[in-house]
């Protein structure tokens, strides 16, 4: 499991795609990123508010009058993951969302001491939320669509 945003080498990921225009996309462009789909899941809910018609397995558009809800959807998730104080926060946190217990028990069979190194996880989290704000602001400031498919 990756926790971090990558190019297009494995699958069952999310592609974040800034290709395209409100009506279609380059699949798997060059420039597109990737985030593995169970680390994906920590941040769907915020995708899930800023657009009421996401769906994981189409192609989901965040145009001009989206990005900056979901960019803001995305600034409350990184201060709640920014707010933890214990493992436990950590873990409770995680496995309220969805897919979050198959992420900890992935997280478990990786590395049995996690609970131990819980700021080291979360401080990646963080990360990669703070990468997919900087995403929706780049989307925002040139004007382009960023679409969201799940494979």
């Amino acid at each position: 499991m990756q926790i971090e945003l990558y190019d297009a080498d494995l699958l069952n990921f999310v592609e974040f795609n800034t290709t395209g225009d409100n009506d279609n996309y380059n699949r798997c462009d060059e420039e597109s990123k990737y985030l593995d789909s169970s680390v994906f899941y920590i941040f769907q809910p915020c995708f899930e508010e800023a657009n009421k018609t996401y769906d994981y397995f189409g192609g989901t558009k965040y145009n001009s009058r989206l990005i900056i809800v979901l960019r803001n959807e995305l600034i409350n998730n990184m201060n709640k993951f920014e707010s933890l104080k214990s493992g436990e926060e950590f873990a409770e946190l995680i496995g309220s969302r969805f897919m979050g217990k198959q992420f900890l028990a992935n997280l478990e069979d990786e590395d049995s001491q996690w609970i131990t190194y819980w700021k080291e996880y979360n401080r990646k989290i963080i990360g990669v939320n703070k990468d997919l704000i900087d995403l929706a602001e780049r989307c925002a400031f040139e004007e382009k669509v960023l679409w969201v498919i799940g494979y």
